[in-house]
């Protein structure tokens, strides 16, 4: 409950005044069969006079105008109350998932933080708006309700013993069916969520396979899979509307019938039951059968919520595995850009017995630039995630500027390294707007410079809106070497100390590339640039090459000792110049 009072504690007026105003309702509803009691048995015996008539229909108007206000303020506080808990909640667990390094992202899937992002609070926020509305509403009409009834006949009141408990009982039942049902309808739905946005984000290779129908019977399975989950979850709860009718008309019904003899029994009798006293005490037992029905909707809204708000705590609860509990020097900066590796070792899956890095030692100096190259899948990448700390090692040490990169906070420790990622990604907005992600304080000028370092200045300036031009989300809307151009000049803002590059130039032509490396030897010379490339061409000029073969440096050294010394190198070369003697 502690953590959850986080969220109602800046709102708890509305919390407060929400159920107060549902109290003055309850209030009315409790009264008002009273008045009506008064009104037709005056009417019956005829002592009710006109200006009795007057004056109770005045109580009545006024009562009805209060439970109105009340009515209305419920509503109003509990829906402020309701959106705002949502909408903080909503925005820590946000702020978690940026905390999330990979190795926690790759714990929950996409989909599944999707959902619990927007359904999962969603529910919350109607269960809390329920809460509020019927905490003290339901309560307090049963245990009023319940008062009158018994205050006008005790004798009567004794069938409500019986069926309120075997209710009760029903309730109960049902919805220990339905809990674990609404948990699985959830994972289902992360599914579909799944399914939609690999579907939207990947829709150009959708349409160039031609896979339409595929992606189509894949979202017809999850969808699927969803409505059986529901309509699993459906068809317990569905009971609980007819069963609670059937006990509602049973009741009313024995009520009704044992009033009514009791009615003509005492016919004539002072004190004796009169039509109007049975019918507020009909009137009051709907009212206690109502609000076991609105306890039963909370119930059941409270089964989902459950659900969704243990799906939101293990996000919550997550332990981030990087962060800066352990750095001892939190305010150093990445000032040089020396790097080294001392024996590293790591493995994604911790309880798996091969290790994707295995032994890794090697030094760079500042301002060197150093070529990493190996068959697809031997861990470059990898390598190189280790710098920013995307992942921690598992044995071993990374040092930048003789520090290991645990000991630097993040943010400085990423703050002086820019990375353009293999998968080259950019967000919807102008380009302008994408450049300053490396540097938002970034001038006019200081754009233009890193785009023409980039090779992007002059694709950029030939669309009509330049810099403003409008890209849609992921750059769909320019073209693959367009796109790693612009993710170059973003990093290049950042005027890193350390640059990685993976893979980001397989899209550029050769010449495009050559003045691309270029520029970063003229203008970034006392920077670090770590280059990962499928072509030799792409690292054949590096200070020093890496060769790397199924997690293991297979070599180090320049382009020509390389050749001589490094059997895999020496394969990748020969390999790419027959292509390009073919």
């Amino acid at each position: 409950m502690k953590r959850w009072f986080k969220y109602v504690k800046p709102y708890l007026p509305y919390f407060i005044l929400g159920p107060l105003c549902m109290i003055i309702e309850v209030i009315g509803e409790v009264l008002m069969p009273k008045f009506l009691a008064i009104v037709i048995n005056g009417a019956e015996d005829g002592t009710l006079t006109a200006l009795g008539s007057i004056g109770t229909a005045g109580y009545m108007i006024l009562t009805a105008v209060i439970m109105m206000i009340g009515g209305v303020g419920g509503a109003y506080f509990g829906a402020k109350a309701s959106v705002n808990f949502a909408a903080d909640l909503r925005d820590d667990v946000y702020r978690k998932v940026q905390k999330f390094s990979f190795a926690n992202i790759d714990k929950f899937s996409t989909g599944s933080l999707v959902t619990r992002l927007t359904n999962d609070v969603t529910q919350l926020q109607n269960f809390v708006n329920m809460l509020l509305r019927m905490c003290l509403r339901s309560p307090g009409m049963l245990i009023g309700a319940i008062i009158m009834a018994v205050t006008m006949r005790p004798d009567l009141s004794i069938v409500l013993l019986v069926t309120i408990p075997l209710m009760l009982i029903t309730i109960l039942l049902i919805i220990s069916k339905g809990f674990p049902l609404f948990a699985k309808m959830q994972v289902k739905i992360d599914a579909v969520n799944n399914t939609v946005q690999e579907n939207i984000t990947n829709v150009r290779v959708v349409k160039s396979f031609v896979r339409e129908k595929h992606e189509t019977e894949k979202f017809f399975s999850v969808n699927r899979n969803l409505k059986n989950a529901g309509m699993s979850a459906m068809k317990v709860m569905i009971f609980m509307g007819p069963v609670m009718t059937v006990f509602m008309n049973i009741t009313t019904l024995i009520v009704l019938w044992f009033g009514a003899n009791i009615v003509l029994e005492e016919a004539g009798t002072i004190g004796g039951m009169a039509i109007g006293d049975l019918s507020a005490f009909i009137t009051y037992v709907t009212q206690i059968l109502s609000s076991l029905m609105m306890v039963t909707m909370m119930l059941m809204t409270s089964s989902r919520a459950l659900a969704s708000a243990k799906r939101i705590k293990e996000v919550l609860d997550e332990d981030i595995d990087l962060d800066d509990t352990s750095a001892k020097y939190p305010d150093r900066q990445v000032n040089k850009g020396e790097i080294k590796f001392n024996n590293v070792s790591f493995r994604y899956y911790k309880n798996n017995e091969e290790s994707v890095l295995s032994s890794i030692n090697f030094e760079i100096e500042a301002g060197q630039t150093v070529g990493i190259i190996g068959s697809t899948g031997c861990g470059k990448t990898t390598l190189v995630s280790m710098i920013p700390r995307l992942y921690d090692v598992d044995s071993g040490e990374v040092l930048v500027d003789g520090v290991n990169v645990k000991d630097y906070s993040l943010y400085n420790l990423r703050q002086g390294i820019g990375v353009v990622l293999q998968k080259n990604l950019l967000f919807s907005g102008t380009i302008e707007n994408n450049l300053r992600w490396g540097n938002e304080d970034a001038t006019d000028q200081e754009l233009k410079t890193a785009a023409e370092f980039a090779q992007a200045h002059g694709f950029i300036t030939s669309f009509s809106d330049g810099y403003d031009t409008v890209l849609e989300q992921g750059g769909v809307n320019v073209s693959g070497g367009q796109k790693q151009r612009l993710c170059i000049a973003r990093a290049l803002l950042k005027k890193p100390k350390i640059l990685i590059l993976d893979d980001s130039t397989s899209a550029v032509d050769t010449a495009t590339e050559k003045m691309i490396r270029k520029a970063f030897k003229e203008e970034l010379a006392e920077s670090t640039k770590i280059i990962i490339a499928q072509r030799i061409s792409s690292v054949k000029d590096c200070d020093t090459i890496i060769v790397m073969d199924e997690g293991k440096i297979t070599g180090i050294g320049s382009h020509d000792e390389l050749i001589k010394n490094c059997t895999e190198y020496g394969e990748i070369y020969y390999s790419q110049m027959d292509k390009k003697e073919e």
